[in-house]
């Protein structure tokens, strides 16, 4: 939710993001969910609906080290197809 501070999105579209995102993980059949599927599944709802909050997370989420990964991961952003399909 961090991600979204600032942003455009209405709270209740980010309330209704994190209950989606909860109700998924925990329709699994897994008891116990790795932090890395879960970081993964919060970027791809964050790339679903906002550019910069995804960017913001991700920077923590893959500990960007410098300037050039964050070049390179926005590059990725403007090349995929709508849609999105490259990024889960």
């Amino acid at each position: 939710v961090q991600a979204l501070a600032g942003g455009n999105l209405p709270k209740d579209a980010i309330e209704h993001l994190v209950e989606a995102l909860e109700q998924e993980l925990q329709s699994g059949a897994d008891k116990e969910i790795s932090s890395l599927r879960i970081g993964e599944r919060v970027m791809s709802k964050l790339l679903q609906v906002d550019d910069v909050a995804y960017v913001r997370f991700a920077s923590v989420y893959r500990q960007f080290k410098d300037v050039s990964q964050f070049v390179e991961e926005i590059k990725t952003l403007i090349s995929e197809p709508p849609g999105r399909s490259g990024k889960s």
